[in-house]
């Protein structure tokens, strides 16, 4: 019987390049990206956002992945002037991704220095979600980041920076931290993640809080506060939880303050896109910052004494400056 001809072999690499090629034609690229500027392009950047699961395997961008393109990419610029003062000042740069979840920003770093910057980087990953570790280190190997970008299972709070990047990168010698990003980590792990930053003074944070349930649960757990001016707030749930959001934010800002960071609170995606888009941006110029720490002790008497977490963990290493 007569056997059917085999057709070649081809690389799938070089086939979804050439798609790549053939559809995002300036036209296509200008209406995806609105004609800005942006740092990802599909056209260059093709393997990363099919990796990331925002091309299909024709090349073309599904409708629904357009508003996470325009987020990553909004992301991306807020964080550049950041990322390029970094590789300026430092040969190898070393970021810790606290809670990294799916990996999208750990694999954005690693392809922003790879790809664009052409400067080493040591990108450590961590999550508590074992399978999430496994899908993320396959992704990076994917994209060729091996070098650039791993990953570790468990908890910020229970990482010793030294022993993980020996284990991580034991071709390197161990150095601090100098960035330290943290997208949506929920409740106090943000707060875990800020005290990681400051108690190994990295240059830089970008932290992304997600929900904020430790505040609001402690004011609905007071007792014989009917007198309080906030008790309204404190008895009301939707407007206990949005308070609490928004002072807990406050309160995270005034203690990277204290500690000597200079710190912005800014929006880090469209409001349009996702009502959690509160970024805290920290960059570190000293060591304390006493008046910040004289706010947060105020602003905590004024709210019945409530503080938060990160009080408590930044603290137990410096107790002096929140003495006012």
């Amino acid at each position: 019987m007569e056997q059917p001809t085999s057709s070649p072999n081809k690389n799938p690499s070089t086939d979804f390049a050439s798609r790549v090629a053939s559809h995002w034609t300036k036209e296509r690229e200008t209406k995806v990206t609105g004609g800005k500027h942006w740092l990802i392009k599909p056209s260059e950047a093709a393997d990363l956002l099919r990796v990331l699961g925002l091309l299909n395997a024709d090349a073309s961008m599904p409708a629904d992945a357009v508003r996470k393109f325009s987020q990553i990419n909004h992301m991306l610029m807020l964080l550049k002037p950041i990322l390029d003062d970094l590789k300026e000042r430092h040969t190898t740069v070393r970021i810790v991704d606290a809670a990294c979840g799916t990996s999208f920003l750990t694999l954005l770093l690693g392809w922003y220095f790879k790809d664009k910057l052409n400067s080493p980087c040591r990108i450590v990953g961590i999550d508590s979600n074992a399978k999430l570790i496994t899908t993320s280190r396959d992704r990076a190997a994917k994209l060729g980041l091996q070098d650039f970008v791993r990953f570790s299972a468990g908890s910020i709070a229970d990482i010793a920076w030294d022993d993980a990047f020996a284990a991580l990168y034991p071709e390197d010698e161990i150095g601090r931290p100098h960035l330290l990003v943290s997208l949506h980590a929920c409740d106090t792990a943000s707060d875990q993640a800020l005290a990681f930053g400051i108690q190994h003074k990295v240059d830089a944070m970008a932290v992304a809080p997600c929900c904020h349930a430790e505040l609001a649960k402690k004011w609905k757990d007071l007792s014989g506060v009917d007198e309080h001016p906030f008790s309204p707030i404190f008895k009301t749930a939707n407007l206990r939880r949005e308070a609490a959001a928004h002072i807990t934010d406050t309160m995270r800002l005034l203690l990277s303050r204290s500690r000597g960071y200079e710190v912005t609170a800014t929006e880090f995606v469209p409001s349009a896109h996702t009502p959690k888009n509160r970024m805290l941006l920290c960059q570190r110029r000293g060591q304390y910052l006493l008046s910040a720490g004289v706010e947060y002790a105020r602003l905590t008497e004024s709210l019945a004494g409530q503080g938060i977490l990160l009080a408590d963990l930044v603290a137990r290493g410096d107790k002096p400056v929140l003495d006012a």
